[in-house]
């Protein structure tokens, strides 16, 4: 049997005594919605250093265009939010995890709107769009579709103005200092400065997401699931990590990156069609182009296998130009660049990895199964979106879940008696070889191939069972190896968290959501309406049971 297919407690060997060291009282790993979120609440009870692995903005909040789902609308309700949610998620949801974020959403609006966000308004009032799975209109949009850059820019701005935060840029988090099923800070890569020890009372996982272990997605380059990973090396339960949420709508052309197609679009009267130009969602569900996003990627993947293309088309020829202009300036702009004119001829797109549904387990204030490690965004798993994500869910779960796990960080370091000091941690144990040999490049597009060829919006045993023997393989050789900067490490983690997808989607015999198996394609209440959990023992240390 081949060793080193799961992955060390630490990447890298070190000696914390030959290692500079920064305090903090609450480290925040990530710098999206839910990270600055979380910092702007726990900086109102203690000092807080945000750890962004790029720079500070590019994020995959940065990236986001559709808009945040809150029921605000006259004609809506908290209610109908939550019906709406839980029928998506396909029987996964946590009642008591929906309402009370669906519940908290309006509050978290109205403080945005204090901090100066500039949400699109109607005679005075925020306009509302509606997405796919929601039963009414109530997605309030920024620029059109550029609410993730309004988002992050009004969040920075606010971060900006608390004196009790710090913020580094081009920092990468390699892992987590534990002991004792303790979380004490990261072992921190500066660029340019190298290896530095962050202590703190509190930290926070606010990492994103983990798209780029996929060869299509929507997801920014930063996206290679580093804070699963880690979580994963330092003992924490992981949920549901089978469940990958791929959007229907990715443009599709060569040269161009694989830039998200808000579902917007759809819910402004997008029509999708095939290469014959004949619109086939309705064969495929009562709601047509505002089906879950589960429907209309298989949808559109049969579509396409029927007709012998690599995509379909999204048909926006009957909007007006001046619609196009005021509520889709960016993806205009994107295809007008390829000579392509959405207002009169159709333009393409395919289904693209986009969400990572599963996550870190935590509870209601976003704390994990390790002590003082806390989680909240993408990276975490809630219990909000079940099996299948509700579109626009997203953003308002990372503004609720990250001030709830910053009011709950802030707030245990303040009242930590307990001095920062250093622990005593063990380095690293057992044989590493150079990996001068391993051509990180060529292995990281393989293992985004297989992926999505075999763990992708379609799945089966024999393919999985292939994906499992390949990837246990390059674990083999990638594991053993000691890498000295992040395109090493992010490959280790990719493949961590590729191999926990894996032996998760292998595990649920049945469809459910996100998660489709062609050779189970019913839904299994019976044995299979529950949640899927992955820890990794780790040696010596206390584990939670």
């Amino acid at each position: 049997m081949r060793k080193h297919i799961e992955p060390r407690r630490h990447l890298i060997t070190f000696q914390s005594s030959m290692l500079p060291h920064i305090f903090t009282d609450v480290l925040v790993i990530g710098s999206g919605v839910a990270g600055l979120s979380a910092a702007i609440a726990a900086a109102e009870h203690s000092n807080v250093l945000v750890v962004a692995k790029d720079a500070v903005r590019e994020t995959n909040t940065e990236h986001a265009q559709g808009g945040i789902a809150v029921a605000l609308h006259p004609d809506d309700s908290i209610e109908s939010h939550f019906k709406d949610t839980m029928e998506v998620g396909y029987g996964l949801c946590e009642p008591e995890v929906v309402r009370l974020i669906v519940s908290e959403g309006p509050d978290r609006i109205r403080e945005l709107l204090g901090w100066g966000a500039d949400f699109d308004r109607r005679d005075n009032t925020l306009e509302f769009a509606r997405e796919g799975g929601h039963s009414r209109p109530r997605i309030i949009h920024a620029h059109g579709d550029s609410t993730g850059t309004e988002l992050q820019r009004s969040l920075l701005m606010k971060c900006r103005e608390c004196k009790r935060i710090k913020v580094i840029e081009y920092s990468f988090a390699i892992d987590l200092l534990t002991l004792d099923n303790t979380c004490h800070g990261a072992l921190i890569d500066r660029k340019d400065k190298g290896l530095v020890l962050a202590w703190a009372k509190q930290t926070i996982l606010a990492t994103g997401g983990l798209g780029q272990t996929y060869r299509e997605t929507t997801n920014p380059d930063v996206a290679t699931g580093d804070g699963f990973a880690m979580a994963y090396r330092a003992g924490a339960q992981l949920r549901d990590m089978e469940f990958v949420q791929f959007h229907p709508t990715t443009l599709y052309i060569a040269g161009a990156s694989r830039t998200l197609i808000t579902e917007a679009v759809r819910g402004a009267g997008g029509i999708l069609r095939n290469r014959h130009g004949e619109r086939f969602m309705p064969r495929y569900h009562k709601d047509a182009e505002l089906a879950p996003r589960d429907v209309v990627s298989r949808a559109i993947l049969v579509e396409m296998r029927d007709t012998k293309d690599t995509n379909v088309y999204l048909d926006l020829t009957h909007l007006s130009s001046n619609q196009l202009d005021k509520r889709f300036p960016r993806i205009r702009k994107l295809c007008n660049e390829f000579d392509i004119d959405i207002s009169e001829e159709f333009f393409p797109v395919c289904p693209s990895a986009h969400y990572a549904i599963g996550g870190v387990a935590v509870d209601a204030n976003g704390c994990t199964t390790v002590n003082n490690l806390l989680a909240c965004g993408e990276v975490s798993s809630t219990g909000l979106h079940g099996a299948n994500r509700l579109g626009s869910n997203s953003l308002l779960e990372g503004l609720v879940y990250g001030r709830r796990a910053g009011c709950c960080a802030g707030e245990t370091a303040s009242l930590s008696t307990a001095k920062l000091t250093q622990h005593k941690l063990q380095d690293r144990i057992g044989s590493t070889h150079s990996h001068s040999h391993i051509d990180i490049e060529d292995v990281r597009n393989s293992l985004k191939s297989l992926m999505w060829r075999c763990v992708g919006p379609e799945r089966s045993a024999r393919g999985l069972e292939d994906a499992k023997q390949r990837i246990d393989f390059w674990c083999s050789y990638v594991f053993a190896a000691e890498f000295k900067d992040p395109e090493g490490w992010m490959l280790q983690n990719m493949l961590t968290v590729s191999k926990m997808i894996n032996v998760c989607a292998l595990a649920r015999h049945e469809s459910r959501g996100a998660h489709y198996r062609t050779d189970f394609p019913s839904t299994d209440d019976k044995d299979w309406k529950r949640h899927s959990i992955i820890q990794k023992k780790v040696s010596g240390e206390r584990q939670c049971t």
